[in-house]
């Protein structure tokens, strides 16, 4: 008889879980999504067991989950560059509360989806290693990820919890946010508008979703990674202005005005990884090429096109 694995995926409702919810329902496990409200319409998972909670609070927590999972994909939390205090306490606590509601039967493999920005303004290819203090990144949301990732390797090193911190750089595909910058750009030049747009010469990486999922995947299965940060990216930076102008020249119409929009004063001009770890500890590398995934996403949007 087949196994019948069991997940949790704590922001299970958003973007990236929605794809990972997807994937693991097709895979045949038992999925439960933890969130503080419902799925979008667009982005509810047939066969998912869906549960509203705050993972902040300690108490509704240990009521609504079960008692064990094999593997727990930790996404909870939203991106948000202002300096709400809040922020901390949805990452690093909501973090803490996951991990110790699990203490007497822990998941084979608890996976902490982090973030490019606990780097903070070091020089990019950025490689993995552990920024040595708390607050050492430009951002409240960088400081809160990166409190978690001291807090899960500091549970590797004591008791050999089974963590992996996959460090994800700008991912992108269908059924995501319109305030984000492919999205964003898609949906205006499906409609032939113009845009503004800042100067775009900052470097980034974009890593398609399933290239996302795929690594997560293979970061739960194997025992290898324990203990591990692993940057999760494509590899290969693009300047902002030649993938906005990659998109309408897929497209077909749209007319981008640059420079109309102001850089952030804290944000990086370069912002990019080395993913020779994901290569070496996951045997992973990114299959689907930046123009194949903005294909494959201007389809979607087409498909999906709001009047």
């Amino acid at each position: 008889m087949k196994i019948k694995y069991k997940i949790l995926i704590p922001g299970g409702t958003g973007f990236i879980g929605y794809h990972l919810c997807s994937f693991f329902i097709k895979k045949k496990w038992i999925v439960h999504s933890c969130s503080k409200s419902k799925p979008k319409k667009n982005r509810k998972v047939k066969g998912v067991k869906y549960i509203y909670c705050d993972i902040r609070n300690k108490k509704k927590l240990k009521k609504k989950l079960d008692k064990y999972y094999n593997y727990i994909v930790n996404l909870s939390g939203y991106v948000d560059h202002s300096r709400n205090k809040s922020i901390r306490r949805t990452h690093f606590e909501g973090c803490k509360n996951l991990v110790l509601n699990f203490q007497k039967k822990p998941p084979e493999k608890f996976v902490q989806i982090g973030s490019s920005i606990e780097y903070g303004k070091f020089k990019s290819p950025q490689k993995e290693f552990l920024v040595k203090k708390k607050n050492n990144t430009f951002s409240t949301y960088g400081n809160a990820k990166l409190s978690s990732t001291f807090f899960l390797l500091n549970l590797f090193k004591k008791k050999k919890y089974p963590t992996t911190i996959l460090r994800l750089y700008l991912v992108y595909g269908p059924n995501q946010d319109d305030n984000r910058i492919i999205p964003f750009v898609i949906n205006n030049s499906i409609k032939n508008k113009q845009f503004n747009c800042s100067p775009g010469y900052q470097l980034r990486d974009f890593v398609y979703i399933n290239d996302v999922v795929s690594a997560v995947y293979k970061s739960i299965k194997s025992y290898k990674n324990n203990g591990e940060i692993i940057n999760i990216g494509s590899g290969k930076p693009i300047k902002i202005k030649n993938l906005i102008l990659t998109i309408v020249k897929l497209v077909g119409k749209g007319s981008p005005i640059f420079s109309k929009i102001k850089l952030r004063s804290d944000e990086l001009i370069n912002l990019y990884p080395n993913i020779s770890k994901a290569k070496n500890l996951l045997n992973w590398v990114p299959k689907i090429s930046l123009k194949n995934g903005l294909r494959k996403t201007i389809k979607f949007y087409k498909k999906n096109e709001k009047s």
